[in-house]
């Protein structure tokens, strides 16, 4: 469960960052899904653009929703056409 000060300070922490990965005409094609959950999971947040060429007549939201369930991540905030997700990271088991 993340929370509205978790949603807060990542939105904080990624305004002034640039997007990682950009949605292009292939919209929410398979090699991206891997390339946002690959991030996902070495950075836990990620921050995505997306291209007019993949809206077509959907909306940028609509297109988050799909790309969170897909990465089994949650959508933190949409604005315009980027959008920012967010994973917990998978704690590694071993010696600490």
């Amino acid at each position: 469960m993340i929370t509205p000060k978790m949603k807060r300070r990542i939105k904080r922490e990624l305004s002034e960052e640039k997007p990682t990965i950009w949605i292009g005409k292939e919209g929410a094609a398979p090699q991206t899904m891997n390339e946002v959950s690959r991030q996902l999971e070495k950075r836990g947040i990620v921050k995505i653009k997306i291209l007019r060429t993949a809206l077509k007549d959907e909306e940028a939201k609509i297109l988050a929703t799909k790309v969170a369930q897909q990465t089994e991540s949650t959508l933190i905030d949409v604005r315009g056409h980027t959008f920012l997700l967010y994973k917990r990271r998978k704690r590694k088991s071993g010696n600490h």
